[in-house]
């Protein structure tokens, strides 16, 4: 079921009327209402898949009562081992059996034995990155004693699967989203209130921005011989908003989501456009992902306490499985590469903390330096976004041997360039201004500081916007193939 559907529209309303006016005596009867709420919305896609969450979440159930009561510190390791295998296996046999399988065969063939690996033909189940690293995290926790395991079933398995965020995150920790399914949750007005402005501003980003986007950088990537240079600088920028959107978006929707039912989840994303360096931008984007990575890989192996060597080590060993997170393919690892390349000169200065506030606090100009260097991490970025957009990494270097001539200083020059074309590139100029406005809030509109009649204008118009300025092709959230 999809955010931005029909299906949802109809649905969230009929779960939250039923969650406090009907369930709110109870909180074993809220949390099993949206655990059977949760099943449905995964279960629209397909139902055969509620089978994986179900036996993830009994095994990470069980181990954690295990871990719980048991002292041996072997056998808390093959309890821990046992969860971590389960769950990789799951994720590494539906998402990554068939590219090892291929590289198997490719490494055999130069050796001039040939080998014909058996290939599974299964769909990768939406959202099994996501619920993974979730149980995951529960389990890890458990075995540093840092939580305690719940013996609550219903709400664990609530956890595991809570709809706002199960698909594409974000990726929550067990100790900060389990504990508030066993906490009383009461009515509070400004929590819905400020939900659904989250929710609006998802929405606009995914259906206005994002969806829109998606026809230009489309059309670039998909036809890359057809176009100047210019033009496919234009569809790699235009991606770059494309991706920005689309996923801070399903974020925003997913956090506001959560809020009308009493929940508080983490900020995924903070403004990462305006990071003026790779560090920064990593610490902005997909926050919930980076954050994990930094408390259950990045510090047990040392993290910035070991030697520089080792701390450039880690940093590419956590960009590389970061980039493999994404998929099974050659040009994820090259993402994930380049992004460690990226950061390399910053750790060996030591200026990789170096912009930990947030730019131009209190001012609402940026100086000249702020601009210089937000300008070139955004570059940056787009052209690390080719490898990942692109079909493969040979596409991506076809692109880029076609970026970088000297048509690049043209004008592009897209057959559907028009009037819709001159009103996307506005509305992603004011949408910047408003995000640039509030980059030191939690979403854009949490704090509209305007009367009641410009705040309710406001309101207005982006829903008029999200209405007929919808793209002729709806996109799925890109994460979803995550």
């Amino acid at each position: 079921m999809l955010f931005n559907s029909i299906e949802f529209a109809l649905f969230l309303p009929v779960v939250f009327l039923l969650y406090w006016f009907v369930f709110h005596k109870s909180i074993r009867y809220q949390n099993t209402l949206i655990l059977i709420a949760s099943y449905f919305f995964y279960g629209w896609w397909n139902w055969r898949f509620l089978l994986l969450i179900l036996l993830s979440t009994l095994i990470d159930y069980i181990i954690g009562l295990s871990l719980e009561n048991e002292e041996d510190d072997v056998k808390r390791k093959f309890l821990l081992f046992t969860s971590i295998g389960v769950n990789i296996g799951l994720l590494g046999v539906f998402k990554y059996y068939n590219f090892f399988a291929e590289s198997f065969a490719a490494a055999f063939s130069l050796f001039g034995t040939p080998f014909d690996p058996i290939r599974l033909n299964i769909i990768l189940p939406i959202g099994i990155s996501f619920y993974t690293f979730q149980t995951l995290s529960y389990s890890i926790d458990i075995y540093w004693r840092k939580l305690e395991a719940t013996r609550d079933f219903i709400s664990f398995a609530a956890f595991v699967s809570f709809f706002p965020q199960l698909v594409a995150g974000p990726v929550e920790r067990a100790k900060n989203l389990l504990p508030q399914f066993h906490k009383n949750r009461v009515f509070d007005y400004h929590n819905p209130t400020n939900g659904l402005r989250q929710i609006l501003w998802g929405l606009f980003k995914k259906i206005v921005i994002a969806d829109n986007c998606a026809v230009y950088a489309n059309l670039t990537f998909d036809n890359t011989m057809d176009y100047s240079g210019s033009t496919l600088a234009l569809g790699a920028v235009l991606f770059a908003f494309q991706i920005y959107c689309d996923f801070s978006g399903y974020s925003d929707i997913a956090i506001g989501t959560a809020k009308l039912f009493g929940f508080k989840l983490m900020q995924n994303f903070a403004y990462p456009h305006f990071s003026r360096d790779i560090a920064e931008f990593w610490r902005r984007w997909h926050i919930s992902l980076s954050t994990w990575f930094r408390d259950y890989l990045y510090i047990p192996m040392g993290g910035s306490r070991v030697s520089k060597v080792k701390r450039i080590r880690n940093v590419f060993i956590i960009f590389i499985i970061g980039g493999f997170w994404h998929g099974a393919d050659i040009k994820f690892l090259a993402y994930g590469s380049l992004h460690a390349l990226y950061i390399l000169p910053l750790i060996i200065l030591g200026k990789n903390r170096k912009n930990l506030d947030v730019v131009a606090y209190g001012k609402f100009l940026p100086s000249i330096r702020d601009v210089f260097d937000m300008g070139t991490t955004f570059c940056l970025r787009v052209f690390a976004l080719i490898i990942f957009r692109a079909a493969s990494i040979e596409d991506a270097f076809i692109f880029m041997s076609r970026l970088f001539t000297k048509e690049l200083f043209s004008l592009p020059s897209i057959e559907v360039q028009n009037e819709s074309s001159l009103v996307l590139y506005s509305l992603i100029l004011i949408f910047n201004l408003i995000e640039w406005v509030h980059r030191d809030k939690e979403f854009a509109l949490s704090n509209l500081n305007l009367h009641i009649v410009l705040r309710w204008s406001f309101y207005i118009i982006i829903i008029l916007l999200i209405c007929f300025y919808k793209s002729p092709t709806s996109e799925n959230f890109i994460y979803f193939q995550f």
